[in-house]
């Protein structure tokens, strides 16, 4: 069974990476959590404090089934910052595999690396101007958008849609369940 990945970094925004990890692991996703830095504890934009399932040079990640950039700065940025993270996510989007990115991470992480060019995509506002200047559509009138190979979020109001999204995205029809499984 292929593994999920979402990226934890100092600063990420805590709604945002535990909602996906919650959910997609309801849905029997193989989820790992992965810290960012030199320690698995990471601390969040609200300092909440979560100890990571991995480091990031634990684990082999060339054959994941999806990448998750939570958002949240400077997690965001931190995540961007990141020459193994950038090259993940550039490797997995290249290989047609799932990439998925919430509130500034689309604009600070994908768009730079060219994953968002000609693909419609959302962000945080404020943020939308990184998604245009690379080549990105960007979609202010929707929470969450999914073009072919890439997820997008525009925040933590939208945590729940975002997680939804990437359930359907590895287990078609699965995010129903999973919505009434919570009273959604």
């Amino acid at each position: 069974m292929s593994t999920t990945y979402l990226f934890l970094a100092e600063g990420f925004e805590e709604v945002e990476a535990l909602t996906p990890v919650d959910l997609l692991r309801r849905a029997g996703v193989d989820v790992m959590t992965v810290a960012v830095g030199e320690f698995r504890q990471v601390t969040g934009a609200h300092g909440i404090t979560v100890e990571a399932d991995l480091l990031l040079d634990d684990e082999d990640m060339a054959d994941a089934e999806l990448l998750v950039a939570p958002g949240g700065m400077p997690g965001a940025s931190n995540l961007a910052a990141s020459r193994k993270v950038a090259d993940l996510f550039a490797s997995q989007a290249a290989r047609g595999g799932l990439v998925a990115a919430i509130c500034a991470a689309p604009s600070v992480l994908l768009a730079p690396l060219g994953i968002l060019s000609g693909k419609k995509a959302t962000c945080y506002p404020g943020f939308e101007d990184g998604l245009k200047e690379n080549g990105a559509e960007y979609t202010a009138d929707q929470r969450v958008v999914r073009d072919a190979n890439v997820i997008t979020a525009n925040g933590p109001s939208s945590a729940i849609p975002f997680a939804l999204a990437l359930v359907e995205a590895l287990k078609p029809g699965k995010s129903a369940e999973v919505a009434a499984g919570i009273l959604l």
